[in-house]
């Protein structure tokens, strides 16, 4: 168990050391663009190619997890990075600031690591609150935006990206050390882990749902630092405050996230989740004052992090043998969107002024995703009951008020014969054996219809002549206003039982 804990731990670390070196730009661009001159739009993209490489890499990221283990791909990774960061320290111009920053998205792909290596270690039931506390490396922006313009305030913005080189060779080193040289590995080529998920309606439901929970987190902590400076007039180490903030703020959730999702029906923490990003992100468009604008991007914090967490339980469940390349492209979504935003609402200020359109066009994504949980919500149930109907060991008979056969299961199939094709639509009748007077059925009907049930044994007769004895139940299921919609009928073969042989 200590070498779990271990993992959990340093992966962790490793995550937030990561998202530390991802969000470096956004987090100085208040400075850089006081010595590289930088449109509106320059600046867009300088803080929007970090998150569309990392978005990007976590496909890979997730695949080679599976593949060398947790331990080689961070340690890598920093090493990798390390390059970027020394030619961002002695960037000039637009140009430099790009390719730089798109050698940073590494720093954002390592999350798919973690998501997919740590499920390894527990079980199941734990899986959401684990990759709930591994989402705490998320703060590695917060530190980032808090700290590095107090420090780029003393030294400097280039020494400050210096500085970051230290902690990737500590981290470096910690992995090689403390990382599990014996990780389960998975050798699948990412072809087939693309096949065997890729129709998986599932999958892009919750690329969707991720594209907008950890998509707000990211597009915020890109965008805030900038917006809160020149849209409210704050200082820039108390627009990184406050962006700090709200990245602390989502970062703790994540776990409360995960925990909930393992605790309680993740869809309906999800239902709470877009409910309130449809209303955060309506209220935002109205470009309230500083209080309510704060209000609002704290109620966006909550839901962002909580569906975090909690999207992160369902993909073990549904993916548990291709975990890698879900994790990859469902974490992928999620970076993309934090990449869009900032420069959909760039160009929608340009045109326009504001930023409203831009925050409405959340709400009302939030919107139809909150429509979407539902109807997922119940066709699981219905799945659920589906699946509980086709494995009881039982036959069963649905048939309307008139007697006519609704659907069967396979196991009625493999009691009498007769396929679900050749019954439906037809009566139970077609089963009778000849053994039981017209009485006997009168019978049946009269306590159905006054007690809405009847059960007791039965000679019926198979599709092959064969007379067989049963034990049947039948229930009336009726509508709230008391109508009877179904008769459901369960049955066993007894022909083999002494109770045949005395019949």
């Amino acid at each position: 168990m200590n070498a779990n804990k271990n993992q959990l731990w340093v992966q962790t670390g490793s995550l937030a050391v990561g998202f530390m070196v991802w969000v470096i730009l956004s987090s100085l661009v208040s400075f850089i663009k006081e010595d590289i001159p930088l449109s509106s739009g320059q600046l867009a993209w300088v803080t929007a190619v970090p998150v569309l490489f990392g978005s990007i890499l976590r496909v890979p990221a997730g695949y080679w997890t599976n593949r060398y283990g947790a331990r080689k791909l961070f340690a890598i990774s920093f090493l990798l990075l390390l390059a970027p960061i020394y030619w961002l320290s002695l960037a000039d111009s637009f140009a430099d600031l790009l390719i730089g920053g798109m050698f940073l998205g590494i720093g954002g792909a390592v999350f798919s690591v973690g998501v997919t290596s740590l499920p390894k270690y527990y079980p199941k039931e734990k899986h959401g609150f684990v990759n709930g506390i591994y989402g705490i490396g998320n703060l590695g922006t917060a530190i980032t935006a808090f700290s590095a313009p107090v420090v780029a305030n003393a030294l400097g913005w280039e020494r400050t990206i210096l500085l970051y080189m230290i902690l990737l060779g500590a981290f470096v080193l910690l992995n090689f050390i403390f990382g599990d040289r014996h990780e389960s590995k998975t050798a699948t080529s990412l072809g087939e882990q693309i096949k065997g998920v890729y129709r998986n309606e599932k999958l892009w439901l919750l690329c969707l749902f991720y594209f907008i929970t950890f998509g707000s987190f990211v597009a915020f902590t890109v965008y805030l630092p900038n917006f809160l400076v020149s849209h409210f007039g704050l200082t820039k180490v108390d627009a990184g405050m406050r962006t700090a903030g709200f990245i602390v703020l989502a970062t703790l959730m994540r776990p409360i996230g995960g925990w909930l999702g393992d605790r309680f029906n993740p869809f309906v923490i999800l239902m709470a989740v877009f409910g309130g990003l449809t209303a955060s992100a309506a209220l935002l468009s109205f470009a309230p004052s500083i209080g309510i604008y704060t209000a609002g991007c704290l109620v966006i914090a909550i839901c962002a992090g909580t569906g975090n967490g909690t999207i992160f339980k369902l993909v073990p469940l549904y993916f548990s043998k291709q975990a890698g390349i879900a994790n990859g492209l469902i974490s992928a979504m999620g970076g993309l969107g934090g990449f869009f935003p900032p420069l959909l609402l760039s160009v929608i200020f340009k045109l326009t002024g504001h930023d409203a359109i831009g925050f409405m066009a959340l709400s009302e994504v939030a919107l139809a995703s909150l429509i979407l949980i539902v109807w997922l919500f119940y066709q699981e149930k219905l799945g659920l009951a589906s699946r509980i109907v086709e494995q009881t060991t039982q036959g069963m008979i649905i048939t309307n008020p008139q007697g006519v056969i609704q659907s069967v299961n396979s196991q009625f199939t493999r009691v009498t014969g007769y396929t679900a094709e050749e019954a439906i639509g037809r009566t139970p009748s077609m089963l009778k054996s000849g053994r039981q007077d017209a009485a006997f059925y009168g019978r049946l009907w009269a306590s159905l219809k006054e007690t809405g049930s009847w059960q007791g044994s039965i000679w019926n007769r198979r599709k092959n002549g064969e007379i067989y004895l049963e034990w049947l139940t039948i229930n009336a299921i009726r509508s709230d206003s008391g109508e009877v919609g179904y008769y459901a009928a369960m049955f066993s073969d007894m022909t083999n039982t002494g109770l045949a042989k005395e019949a």
